[in-house]
C-alpha cells in the first residue's frame, strides 16, 4: 500500500484507464442530474432514467427537476431545499418521492450541490439520486413493529388492570363506627400482575373481616395463589373462631395446591363494641399492622407468626386490641417500607411519621397518604407492589 501523498501505484493508473469516465457517470449506483438556476434539467444519467421510467428526451432542457417531485415534496424543495443551496450551498439526505413516468412514487434521498461562477452567480445544481425503496420498506417495517409492540403492551396493561381488579374488593364496604380505607399501587408500569392484595368482607352481622397479604411472585402463577388467599380466607371466615385458623387453613390449601409459591398475610376480625372497636388479629409471616393513637404515637400490634405455605409445624399467633375512638390500625405490605430511594430505604420510621402526621385524616386519606410517601420516596417508579389499609374508628363510638 502506498503511503500517504505517495503516486499513484500502477493499479490505480490501470483502474482509471480502465473506467470510461462517461461509463461511470452513467451506471453509477445513484441517479446525478444537473440543473439549470430555474430548475430546468439539462444532464441525468441512465442509472435515473432506468428507476424512474423515463426517456432523456422527456426529461432534458423539457422538465424541472421539482415538476418530477410529488406534490408535498415539491412545495418543501422550493420553500426548504432551494433557500438552503443558496445560504449554504449544499442540502444532504433530503427524503423525497419522484413521480416516475408510470405513475409510480420512488422514494429517494437527495443530496444536491450548488456550482457557481466564483462571483456569485449561480450556474448549475446538481444532484444525486439515493434509491431509498429498501429503507423506506425498513422504516415502515420498523414502525409496524413498535405498533405491534405498543399495542401489545397496551394489551398487556389492560389485561393486568383488568385481572389485578379480580383480586381486589371493587369497592369498600360502609361499616358502622368504622372508617376503612385502601389504597393499591403496581410496580412499574402496572403491566405485570402483582402478588400483594386486600380484601374487606362482612362475616356475620356486626362482624368484618379484613385480610391483606403478599404472595412471592409475579404474574399469572401469583395471580393464581392470591386468587386462592382471597376466595379461601373468605370461606373460611363463616366457619373458623379465630384470625390463626382462618391463616392455617389458607396455608393447607397453598401446601395442597399444584402452584409452588408461599405468602405472607394478615387476617383480623372487627367489632364494634362499647366505646371503640375490638379487633383480634394474626399474622402469618407477615409486617405487623401499626395502631395510631390520637396522641400521635404509633405502636405495633399483635405477634407474627410463620409463613403461609412452607413450614410444618406452622406456629400463628391470635392477638386481641381495642382500638379507641380516633385511633386506626394501617395494616400494609413490605413495598412500602422496601421502597428504595438508591440504597436507601423508605423504612419504618418514615412509615410511622406518616402514620403519625396523618393521625387525624379519615382512613381513606391515611391509606393514600402511606401509599403515595412510598411511591414519591422512589420517584414514581415502584420496584414492588404496594398494598395498604386503614382502619379509623370513628369519633362518636
Amino acid at each position: 500500500m502506498s503511503s500517504p501523498g505517495a503516486a499513484p501505484t500502477d493499479g490505480y493508473v490501470r483502474a482509471l484507464i480502465a473506467d470510461d469516465p462517461l461509463e461511470l457517470y452513467e451506471t453509477a449506483p445513484c441517479g446525478y442530474l444537473s440543473l439549470e438556476p430555474s430548475g430546468l434539467i439539462v444532464k441525468v444519467n441512465r442509472t435515473f432514467l432506468n428507476w424512474t421510467g423515463y426517456r432523456i428526451e422527456d426529461l432534458v432542457e423539457r422538465r424541472t427537476f421539482q415538476s418530477l417531485l410529488a406534490m408535498g415534496d415539491r412545495v418543501f424543495f422550493e420553500t426548504h431545499v432551494a433557500p438552503s443551496l443558496i445560504m449554504q450551498g449544499t442540502v444532504r439526505e433530503v427524503a423525497a418521492q419522484v413521480v416516475g413516468a408510470s405513475g409510480e412514487r420512488l422514494p429517494v434521498l437527495l443530496n444536491a450541490v450548488r456550482k457557481d461562477d466564483g462571483f456569485g452567480g449561480h450556474l448549475r445544481t446538481r444532484i444525486a439520486v439515493f434509491d431509498a425503496r429498501e429503507r423506506r420498506a425498513y422504516e415502515r417495517e420498523l414502525l409496524a413493529e413498535r405498533e405491534r409492540a405498543e399495542r401489545a403492551a397496551r394489551d398487556a396493561r389492560a389485561l393486568a388492570e383488568t385481572l389485578q381488579r379480580t383480586l381486589l374488593p371493587p369497592a369498600l364496604p360502609a361499616i358502622d363506627g368504622i372508617e376503612v380505607g385502601g389504597a393499591y399501587r403496581p410496580a412499574g408500569d402496572g403491566t405485570v400482575v402483582g402478588g400483594d392484595f386486600y380484601d374487606v368482607f362482612e362475616i356475620h352481622d356486626g362482624c368484618w373481616g379484613v385480610a391483606l397479604g403478599d404472595v412471592c411472585g409475579k404474574g399469572a402463577s401469583a395471580a393464581i395463589v392470591t386468587a386462592l388467599a382471597r376466595h379461601t380466607i373468605r370461606a373460611l371466615a363463616v366457619r373458623q373462631t379465630t384470625p390463626s385458623e382462618v391463616l392455617r387453613g389458607l396455608h393447607d390449601a397453598i401446601a395442597r395446591s399444584d402452584v409452588d409459591s408461599f405468602c405472607t398475610a394478615l387476617y383480623l376480625t372487627a367489632e364494634a363494641v362499647d366505646g371503640g372497636v375490638e379487633v383480634c388479629l394474626s399474622a402469618g409471616g407477615h409486617h405487623l399492622p401499626l395502631r395510631v393513637r390520637t396522641s400521635g404515637e404509633v405502636e405495633e400490634v399483635g405477634r407474627t407468626g410463620h409463613l403461609l405455605g412452607m413450614l410444618e409445624p406452622l406456629h400463628l399467633h391470635d392477638e386481641s386490641v381495642t382500638l379507641g375512638p380516633g385511633e386506626a390500625l394501617v395494616l400494609y405490605t413490605d413495598g412500602v417500607i422496601e421502597a428504595q430511594d438508591g440504597a436507601e430505604l423508605f423504612g419504618e420510621d418514615r412509615l410511622r411519621a406518616v402514620i403519625a402526621e396523618h393521625r387525624d385524616a379519615g382512613a381513606q386519606e391515611l391509606a393514600d397518604a402511606v401509599a403515595a410517601a412510598a411511591v414519591g420516596f422512589q420517584s414514581q417508579h415502584t420496584r414492588d407492589d404496594i398494598a395498604v389499609v386503614a382502619l379509623r374508628v370513628r369519633e362518636d363510638r
